[in-house]
């Protein structure tokens, strides 16, 4: 996966909460204007994944990028000054 887009690019990422195993080497690209959605059974790790992307939940690995640059020790409301919130429901 290229990691030089302008939008959104999850690589590899895992999330654990204690034990058990939330993501499991996740990847999802999302280009500007782009709509994605993110479906899946109650326990599948959306919450998980969107709450890793803005910055909420701590990954075991992987990387996130907004606008080409690395989230990696951003606070969440650096994600969102970079250009990406978390509205749920």
């Amino acid at each position: 996966m290229n990691n030089s887009s302008k939008g959104l690019v999850v690589q590899n990422v895992s999330v654990a909460y204690g034990k058990h195993q939330a993501l499991d080497n996740v990847s999802i690209k999302v280009e500007p204007g782009e709509i994605v959605v993110i479906l899946g059974a109650n326990g599948a790790g959306k919450s998980s994944l969107l709450g890793t992307i803005a910055g909420l939940v701590e990954r075991q690995s992987g990387t996130v990028s907004i606008g080409g640059a690395a989230t990696s020790g951003f606070r969440a409301h650096q994600v969102v000054s970079a250009g990406l919130a978390l509205v749920p429901e």
